[in-house]
């Protein structure tokens, strides 16, 4: 069964409305991750409808991140120290207060610690792995969009 596009197009932008408004909340939930719902609100946006693609890259808050990655497949030196600094500091939470709580005895609180160690040095290796974004010209700010509609098969 093929679904209109406009309804296919409906579909897309409450899905995109949904992981902005999980990403917002993410900036004020410890743990709850921002820039991935960020991203994937521009890719729904992207199939759903331009304006609101176009509000998002423009974004003043989180705008620049959603390009810095999308657009030029980078990140801000900021943005990955300020991340990786919540990063670890939520794990060094969860492995001194919230481990011990869940699981007190034996060796299954080590073995948590361990998985959350391997977690951490995983994510900072790949958020390292990305180039460092240079500071952008106004002209930088933003891909046209049949550009980036061409680079991800998107019609």
């Amino acid at each position: 069964m093929k679904i209109p596009e406009k309804a296919r197009k409906t579909l897309f932008i409450i899905a995109g409305t949904i992981t902005l408004i999980l990403g917002t909340l993410g900036r004020f939930v410890p743990l709850l991750p921002t820039t991935p719902f960020y991203l994937l609100t521009a890719w729904l946006y992207l199939r759903g409808s331009e304006r609101m693609y176009n509000a998002v890259m423009r974004n003043k808050y989180f705008g620049r991140i959603v390009r810095d990655f999308t657009v030029h497949k980078s990140i801000s030196m900021k943005t990955k120290v300020v991340t990786l600094i919540i990063m670890w500091a939520s794990m060094a939470f969860s492995a001194i207060w919230a481990v011990p709580k869940i699981a007190s005895e034996g060796i299954l609180p080590w073995v948590i610690r361990l998985v959350l160690l391997g977690i951490g040095v995983g994510v900072t290796i790949h958020i390292l792995s990305y180039k460092t974004r240079k500071k952008e010209t106004e002209e930088e700010m933003i891909k046209p969009i049949e550009e980036v509609r061409e680079e991800t098969g998107c019609e």
